[in-house]
């Protein structure tokens, strides 16, 4: 990941934050407290054809639903517990920011960026991120109803000089979430709900699913090759044409009334 360097020395301190798994109860010194009021004037005042610049700031606790952040550069802001229902964040930079607790039902982050990006606790019901680039942690994150097709939620396994960097959705609620069409392989999925999920040929390569919910999740025609399922529940799940080769799977429930038609790799329940 490129870093300019201005913001390099912020960028790195803030990653190794997130990286340590942190509590985020700092008081932000340094960063510009920024006010509903304030953020419209310097959304407004950008120029023409110019991505608005809202990098570095403390936008704690905000209600911000409805506003368009179209394009905007919210890098290493911090925006915990904001309220951003509803409000449009397509291309936006939000690389190495916090919106931990944040509201983001009903948003829409369609090409967004979110690498190394904290929402741990947020609430994105129904929110659309298709295309959008994400390396965060989600863990307790209710997902119901999002739409994340055709992201890339991949680890760059070129790129891991700090330890492997990739999605954590622990623990975290997705129900009938749509994933389909998308690369989350090496995701961990542990203890999450994901029943009535859609995964159609989605990249699942080295998914962890220990503990997960998958009833009646699609999973037709998705790359599951070594991936792991331990105590996970795939009672009428739909793993038609899916491959599992190299796949593992300890105490896993209702294997055996899931649809695997075409299934390769199918593994032997431990």
């Amino acid at each position: 990941m490129f870093i300019s360097s201005r913001a390099g020395r912020r960028y790195v301190a803030l990653l190794c934050v997130i990286l340590a798994g942190a509590t985020f109860g700092a008081e932000w010194e340094g960063y510009e407290r920024l006010d509903r009021e304030r953020l419209l004037e310097i959304l407004d005042g950008s120029h023409k054809g110019v991505k608005p610049e809202v990098t570095s700031k403390n936008l704690i606790d905000v209600d911000l639903s409805g506003i368009d952040f179209r394009g905007a550069n919210l890098s290493a802001s911090v925006l915990n517990g904001a309220n951003l229902s509803r409000a449009t964040l397509d291309k936006c930079n939000l690389t190495v920011s916090f919106l931990e607790g944040a509201n983001l039902s009903g948003a829409s982050l369609r090409e967004a960026m979110l690498f190394s990006s904290q929402l741990a606790g947020a609430k994105l019901i129904g929110a659309d991120l298709t295309g959008a680039r994400l390396i965060g942690d989600l863990r307790k994150a209710d997902l119901s109803g999002a739409q994340l097709v055709r992201m890339n939620a991949a680890p760059d396994m070129k790129n891991q000089s700090m330890g492997l960097m990739r999605a954590n959705i622990v623990s975290a609620t997705a129900i009938e979430a749509d994933f389909s069409d998308s690369d989350f392989s090496r995701t961990d999925f542990s203890f999450s709900d994901l029943s009535r999920a859609k995964m159609l040929r989605t990249r699942l390569f080295r998914a962890d699913f220990s503990g997960a919910n998958l009833t009646g999740a699609d999973l037709s025609g998705a790359d599951l090759r070594d991936a792991v399922f331990t105590d996970t529940d795939l009672s009428g799940a739909n793993l038609t044409n899916a491959d599992l080769t190299g796949a593992t799977a300890r105490n896993v429930r209702g294997l055996d009334t899931a649809t695997t038609t075409g299934a390769r790799g199918l593994p032997k329940n431990e």
